[in-house]
């Protein structure tokens, strides 16, 4: 197996732990790892996030957290309905020729620090 094979899995098994513990999607994990350790380009490591998630990755999850009675189905299934629509504007935006992928990765790290800030900040 090849050093990126394993390095992707890495990245895959990482981003799942933290999926399963935090409930974060791929974004947290997989793409500032695919972009700082892979050196991939920041709208190409978006896209292969996007991808690998296509698959229902947290059907075992869920099965754990419904088995808790820590998951609503009914509101799971319509925040599914804002990310598809979600998505495809945001891809549509992120892919417009004069969006950079430079861009892209300010907007986001700036989200994420807003994220981290709030979190750590307010109760």
């Amino acid at each position: 197996m090849s050093i990126v094979l394993i390095q992707l899995l890495a990245i895959g098994l990482a981003a799942g732990i933290a999926g399963g513990v935090f409930g974060i999607g791929g974004g947290a994990i997989m793409v500032p790892a695919m972009v700082l350790l892979l050196g991939m380009d920041q709208k190409f490591a978006t896209g292969t996030s996007i991808a690998a998630q296509i698959l229902p990755i947290g059907i075992l999850a869920a099965g754990v957290y419904y088995r808790s009675g820590n998951l609503n189905i009914k509101h799971a299934f319509v925040i599914a309905l804002g990310l598809v629509v979600g998505n495809l504007f945001g891809a549509l935006f992120a892919n417009q020729p004069y969006i950079s992928s430079d861009l892209i990765k300010k907007l986001y790290g700036l989200f994420l620090l807003g994220i981290g800030l709030r979190y750590l900040l307010v109760r």
